[in-house]
């Protein structure tokens, strides 16, 4: 391995700790020295996973660097490549002028945003925990999540980006920072179409008045902005807005995908189309319906409430959904870790989420299953039911209200 890429993988090492350090999370001695062996094991472990590679990279990922390579760099943004959106292609295109492998800048990327993820859930519980302790806790068992060690450092996806802002959106909000939730938010969706399985949740900040009408401006704005760069370079400005649609026939016309939703517990769904727009109408009810619930309980949607409300559209869409594919509940596994370091009675729920999207990496990255996908769809299901459980407990408990 290149001694730059691990110098890189020091830096952001580095980062890290500097990162908790300024966070004031590191007071004392014995949290300074855990820590940073911590880092140091958090680092380690994915220095040895730069090396693989999968069919994503070798297929797609290295072909779209070499394109951008063989095309002037950030010139050939005026073209169309690959299917991710702008942003990251403003990454890739910015790679390709490094004599460095592609692969170990692509993981590398993901690596930084597998600490920025960390942080902003850190950030996130540290609105309800406030012992330094339970804050660290919370930052490194994001940290060492299996889904995200695998899915940056040993996959090469960038899961971690989207999640980043879209932790971080949430975070913004219960703070009460509107303006910055939903350019957060925005960049989410900029990076990744599955920031949608959280987004519905800032319908239940309108509702609470933790967010304005006015600052939902924010959102179209950010995006604009986020894409501009390549419409400036020479890319149609329509065709940049209108990708996430021109994109909507590449998913695939299975059901399923290697995922824990409830079609790999429907396995025997014949019509696919059918099933398909069915599944389609049932998502839709469903963040309805508890959208609705939050609305009318909205005196009572405290910040508890609130994240439990975000940690189960980003659980519950995927799961009822179709096309999924196996990376799809990475959301849900960072938001139920959050949520269940601030009520520990729900840690049996993060372990549903994490089993069944470990279920689907495995079936991708080894190319087989470890057990059938039902039973990873069945977990699911029993995680989503606990957290809609909690969510409408939350709601009906009385006492006072919270001020809108």
């Amino acid at each position: 391995m290149d001694t730059r890429v691990i110098f890189l993988l020091a830096a952001e090492g580095i980062f890290a700790f500097l990162l908790l350090y300024g966070s004031g999370v590191l007071k004392k001695p014995g949290a300074v020295v855990a820590a940073a062996l911590l880092l140091t094991a958090a680092f380690y472990l994915r220095g040895l996973a730069l090396d693989h590679q999968t069919l994503d990279y070798t297929d797609f990922l290295a072909k779209w660097v070499d394109y951008f390579a063989d095309n002037g760099g950030f010139a050939g943004l005026k073209g169309s490549i690959g299917n991710y959106n702008i942003p990251y292609l403003y990454f890739l295109a910015w790679f390709s002028y490094s004599d460095i492998g592609s692969l170990y800048l692509i993981k590398l990327l993901s690596i930084f945003f597998d600490v920025i993820l960390a942080w902003a859930a850190m950030l996130l519980a540290g609105l309800t925990v406030k012992k330094p302790g339970q804050k660290l806790g919370c930052f490194f068992a994001v940290l060492f999540l299996p889904t995200v060690f695998l899915n940056g450092a040993y996959w090469g996806q960038c899961d971690s980006i989207y999640a980043a802002f879209a932790v971080l959106s949430v975070y913004l909000a219960l703070s009460k920072r509107p303006w910055g939730a939903v350019v957060c938010a925005a960049l989410s969706f900029a990076f990744k179409l599955q920031a949608v399985f959280v987004l519905p949740v800032f319908a239940a900040f309108l509702f609470s008045g933790r967010v304005k009408l006015r600052h939902l401006l924010a959102f179209p704005a950010a995006y604009v902005a986020a894409v501009l760069p390549a419409v400036a370079l020479g890319r149609p400005f329509m065709e940049t807005l209108t990708l996430y649609l021109d994109q909507a026939g590449s998913v695939g016309g299975a059901l399923n995908y290697n995922s824990s939703s409830i079609f790999s517990i429907l396995e025997n769904a014949d019509d696919a189309a059918w099933w398909a727009k069915l599944a389609i109408l049932w998502a839709f009810l469903f963040v309805l319906a508890v959208l609705l619930v939050l609305f009318l309980r909205r005196r009572r949607a405290d910040d508890r409430a609130l994240l439990a409300a975000a940690v189960l559209f980003a659980a519950a869409v995927p799961f009822l959904l179709p096309h999924m594919h196996d990376r799809y509940f990475f959301c849900a596994d960072v938001l139920s870790v959050v949520l269940a370091m601030t009520v520990p009675d729900l840690f049996p729920a993060a372990v549903l989420v994490q089993f069944g999207s470990l279920l689907g990496y495995h079936a991708y990255l080894k190319g087989r299953f470890l057990m059938p996908m039902r039973w990873g769809g069945w977990a699911m299901a029993a995680a989503v039911l606990i957290l809609l459980a909690v969510l409408l407990v939350r709601l009906g408990k009385s006492g006072r209200h919270v001020k809108t």
